[in-house]
């Protein structure tokens, strides 16, 4: 499959990059500055708030993947606003139609969390990490109102480390999965880029 990666240089996207070449698929990277070279990686110097600067990344390949994410506190609305350029550019060019998007858990508050999360845990981080979690409902409804076949990535926090055996929902959060590394997002996002039961659903996962 011949897929874009938007944040492919971040803690998720790079594992992303790495793991979807490992899995024979055609990658380009949209970078703001080149990286190293990889075999097979095709590298995009484009800026990703302009549509028309990335339509090129875009025509003709079969899918986009986002891990696009805030870079510390107070990182505004770069979520949004990227998925935004993302869906306007792929409504421009010939292809693609499928769009996978990383946003989080930590915003959403459903049947999925347990007491504590619901009443202690999930307000606190709401007061604590606001823009962030604006950021990432603004790019929900984004994703949600694009008319592309689109699926929703929604990690817990964090971590790094070996890949392991983890846990996912579908249109809720798992139950006492706090964390997920990296390299298990990017296997889970890569597993939902070739499931078509995942379209117009989010996957919450964790341990």
């Amino acid at each position: 499959m011949d897929i874009t990666v938007f944040g492919a240089t971040g803690g998720t996207g790079r594992h992303l990059v790495e793991q979807a070449l490992a899995a024979g698929h055609s990658v380009t990277a949209v970078v703001r500055r080149r990286v190293p070279e990889t075999d097979g990686l095709e590298q995009v110097v484009a800026d990703v708030m302009d549509p028309e600067a990335i339509e090129e990344s875009l025509d003709g390949r079969d899918a986009v993947l986002s891990a696009l994410g805030p870079r510390g506190r107070g990182a505004g609305s770069v979520c949004a606003e990227g998925a935004r350029s993302i869906i306007a550019a792929m409504h421009a060019v010939a292809g693609p139609h499928r769009l996978i998007v990383v946003t989080a858990a930590g915003h959403v508050v459903d049947e999925g969390d347990d007491l504590l999360n619901r009443a202690v845990v999930k307000p606190l981080l709401r007061r604590l990490l606001r823009e962030g979690f604006a950021d990432f409902a603004r790019t929900d409804e984004a994703v949600r109102g694009s008319g592309l076949d689109w699926t929703i990535m929604r990690p817990p926090r964090l971590t790094d480390g070996a890949r392991r055996a983890y846990r996912t929902a579908v249109d809720r959060n798992v139950r006492g999965g706090i964390t997920i590394g990296r390299a298990d997002l990017a296997h889970a996002t890569l597993a939902a880029l070739d499931d078509p039961a995942t379209i117009g659903h989010s996957i919450a996962l964790g341990y």
